[in-house]
């Protein structure tokens, strides 16, 4: 008996691979329906298709360019959906949707918990359930947290519902690394000098940018200290190789650009020059902290120098820490890839970190992603300096932010064509999935050539 084979469309949706991108395209275009509407407004009339497309893109893929002042052009109604976007988009539409599923009592077959690892963009469905539970509950408390921390300084400021509004959205926009806000026009620069301001936002920003995978081991560490006798019946306190990497690295990038960026900046009046020592290095580690994918700002980007410029696009380029809201390459993607290189010029047998081994398979992984994101976002930038008319630094400015997910930009987002927003909903969308993710999605998975051992060619390189 001839085997039936599957429809198209259904071997379209029958993996994780491609089900992923198709659940952030349909949020995003149940987004922009809903911010098309007169309600979405503050004038109560239509917003052009294209306005709402680039609205709904930038906060389902949690970005953060704009060409319209959110906290002008939208009314309340507008501004809800944004942030419900924004919350769906940093946490993952499967993730969402598998929780109202479970709050509904249905039960998770083993292809539901191979796409939330796929989600999570981990390698094994063991405990994917309680995992999920701890993500969104995490998520909520710090969130929470964030907001409640807020309420000091913008509670006397707005009052007090409109403070507590302004709080939930911008820990959630925070926490999200989504860098949308409703303040006004300059994002934070009206609050380039309060440091409790900038030390939550900065907070929130780095939580979200950790990844949920070092967050557990934290908490886990956390509970063994409060607990003395865990701690004696382990001997010792050990964090996994993958959280040290992750802190480390996280600390070396925020004050390597915290003081490059300060030393570029210190002598430009147009940004850190004219602010006294502290504030200036207060703005210093929030510009390095912002430029890894949060998108607020204290301080003008069409301002920054030459050289703060393409810090940050190598910042924004290297992003967060894998399993969390960053965008990004990741910062343990690309410190493979490098390590790779150290450890083969110092003749080293094999690629190791803390006494442990990285696999050959995690290497090329590594590498993959970062060509194809490197490449994609060269040539986007490339075009959109062309289609739009921009400086080749603007436009790189604009598409590294874009496909990083970062939502900083020179002040070109609000002037470009309708071709150039175009592109732009383009690399958010890419960045948000991932190049490599796209690649795999119009992949043929199913070939032979996968399977198949070739005899070692002669080769030469270097």
């Amino acid at each position: 008996m001839k085997r039936q084979q599957k429809r198209p469309w259904i071997y379209l949706i029958s993996s994780p691979v491609r089900l992923i991108p198709l659940s952030f395209l349909s949020a995003i275009l149940v987004g922009t329906l809903l911010l098309w509407l007169p309600i979405s407004t503050a004038s109560g009339q239509h917003t052009g298709p294209l306005t709402a497309l680039f609205t709904a893109t930038t906060s389902v893929c949690v970005t953060g360019l704009v060409v319209v002042d959110t906290a002008v052009h939208w009314s309340l109604f507008g501004k809800v959906v944004i942030l419900a976007l924004i919350q769906l988009g940093g946490l993952g539409v499967i993730t969402v949707f598998s929780m109202l599923m479970m709050l509904l009592g249905r039960k998770f077959s083993l292809s539901d918990r191979t796409l939330l690892s796929e989600t999570f963009n981990l390698s094994t469905r063991r405990g994917m359930v309680r995992f999920m539970r701890q993500v969104v509950a995490g998520t909520f408390l710090i969130e929470g947290i964030g907001a409640a921390l807020y309420l000091i300084r913008f509670i006397p400021r707005y009052g007090i519902l409109r403070g507590i509004w302004y709080a939930v959205f911008h820990a959630v926009s925070a926490f999200c690394n989504a860098g949308l806000d409703i303040l006004g026009t300059n994002s934070l620069c009206g609050y380039a000098g309060d440091t409790f301001v900038l030390s939550v936002t900065m907070a929130l920003i780095i939580a979200g940018g950790l990844g949920f995978v070092v967050w557990f081991d934290l908490f886990a560490s956390i509970s063994v200290l409060l607990h003395p006798n865990d701690l004696r019946r382990r001997g010792r306190l050990r964090l996994s190789e993958h959280t040290r990497l992750v802190l480390h690295l996280t600390a070396v990038m925020i004050v390597l650009g915290a003081v490059l960026i300060f030393f570029a900046e210190r002598g430009n009046p147009e940004t850190i020059g004219s602010m006294p020592l502290g504030k200036a290095i207060l703005n210093s580690v929030f510009q390095s902290v912002t430029f890894r994918t949060a998108g607020f700002s204290t301080i003008p980007q069409e301002s920054l120098t030459d050289i703060s410029c393409l810090i940050g696009c190598i910042w924004m380029f290297v992003g967060g820490s894998p399993v969390g809201t960053a965008g990004g390459v990741k910062t343990v993607t690309v410190f493979i890839v490098v390590w790779n290189a150290i450890c083969y010029i110092g003749r080293r047998r094999s690629t190791a970190i803390f006494h442990r081994r990285i696999s050959e398979d995690m290497i090329r992984k590594a590498a993959a992603i970062v060509v194809v994101s490197l490449t994609t976002t060269v040539l986007l930038s490339a075009v959109l300096a062309v289609v739009s008319g921009a400086s080749m630094q603007d436009s790189f400015y604009e598409m590294f932010s874009a496909l990083a997910t970062v939502g900083l930009s020179r002040a070109l987002t609000p002037s470009l064509s309708a071709a150039a927003r175009l592109l732009v909903i383009v690399g958010m969308y890419l960045g948000r999935i991932g190049p490599i993710s796209m690649a795999l999605f119009f992949a043929n998975v199913r070939s032979t050539k996968q399977r198949m051992e070739f005899a070692e060619g002669r080769f030469y390189v270097g």
